[in-house]
């Protein structure tokens, strides 16, 4: 009987998320309404694939930023230089972003702890030192403008208002769907193992660096598609998506929202994303209200926003269990 319950509150949960889905992009009509809403959906693609690697694997990676940005690039360099179809890019971007993540990822886990990093944070340093030198491609520190719409079949998004509203939001679901069905698969758990005991894993036969490369090549996958969605959407490639602030933006998202929880990051994501330039009318005091939010969520929530949810059973199982007084029983009666 509580399987059954339990399957008909997953059932309900993907019906309300779907039916929000549909009708959040004719809610929110405004153009400030829609930029936010997408901005926040591609930042909770990147976030939540970055959660795959951080938390489930606890990887200390930050090649998640160049991953983005280098997908954004490809479709810009793509379409603009070399008048690749656009619809082409998308697949483009995918195959060179893996190619570049299996790369980095093979190199950067030789190391330990805070050496993996810093080598996969200095990989963002690298693009950006190439955008600025190779500028006949690139556009330099300008960066490209005029990325044509993305086109799919003929159909242009931008002809339609809430088309990449849609887009975004497809790209979300699929891939949260395929990170949540990764870290529950064997391959997930062989992560946590590696992540909470990797001497035994190790021992177990599980090969620590080969479901290590390979959960950050799968993670790159939305992460470039997000980062190609971005570029179309924006009309512009710029080196500002390899910037500091959008690294500890994104990485924000992942402790606030809860490392290894995979929604969690997806709710910080539309939370900070409208604090931070939902509040643009505050200047720069929106940064230090959304700094003073993430250390309390820190501090009195250790596992982030989705552990919320999580406390709800966990206090009805307490009043369910709890013994009553003799004093309570007597002023009852």
């Amino acid at each position: 009987m509580k399987k059954d319950w339990t399957r008909i509150g997953r059932i309900a949960s993907i019906v309300v998320v779907l039916a929000v889905a549909a009708v959040a992009p004719l809610v929110l009509t405004g153009g400030v309404a829609q930029n936010l809403a997408v901005l926040s959906i591609l930042y909770a693609v990147v976030a939540s694939n970055w959660d795959l690697t951080l938390g489930y694997a606890g990887i200390f990676n930050f090649a998640h930023v160049a991953f983005f940005g280098i997908g954004s690039y490809v479709a810009a360099i793509a379409t603009l230089q070399f008048g690749v179809p656009v619809w082409l890019d998308l697949i483009l971007a995918v195959v060179v972003v893996v190619a570049v993540g299996g790369l980095v990822s093979a190199l950067a886990l030789r190391l330990r702890g805070i050496y993996v990093a810093l080598v996969t944070f200095a990989l963002t340093q690298l693009c950006v030192a190439l955008i600025n030198s190779a500028k006949d491609i690139t556009g330099g520190p300008v960066g490209l403008i005029g990325v044509p719409d993305l086109e799919i079949r003929g159909f242009e998004l931008g002809s339609e208002p809430h088309a990449y509203f849609y887009a975004a939001e497809v790209l979300l679901i699929l891939s949260t769907i395929a990170m949540r069905w990764l870290a529950t698969s064997h391959f997930g758990l062989s992560l946590v193992a590696l992540r909470d005991y990797e001497a035994y894993a190790v021992a177990r036969g599980i090969p620590a660096r080969r479901q290590r490369v390979l959960a950050i090549m799968a993670s790159s996958i939305p992460t470039s598609l997000a980062g190609c969605l971005y570029a179309h959407y924006l009309i512009v490639a710029s080196p500002d998506v390899f910037s500091f602030s959008l690294t500890t933006l994104l990485l924000s998202m992942v402790l606030v929202g809860g490392a290894g929880t995979i929604y969690g990051p997806i709710v910080a994501a539309i939370v900070l994303t409208v604090g931070t330039e939902g509040l643009h009318q505050l200047g720069n005091i929106r940064y230090m209200i959304v700094a003073v939010l993430i250390v309390l969520t820190l501090r009195f929530l250790p596992g982030g926003l989705w552990s919320l949810w999580t406390l709800v059973p966990a206090i009805r199982r307490r009043r369910a269990t709890r013994v009553p007084s003799p004093l309570a029983e007597e002023a009852s009666s």
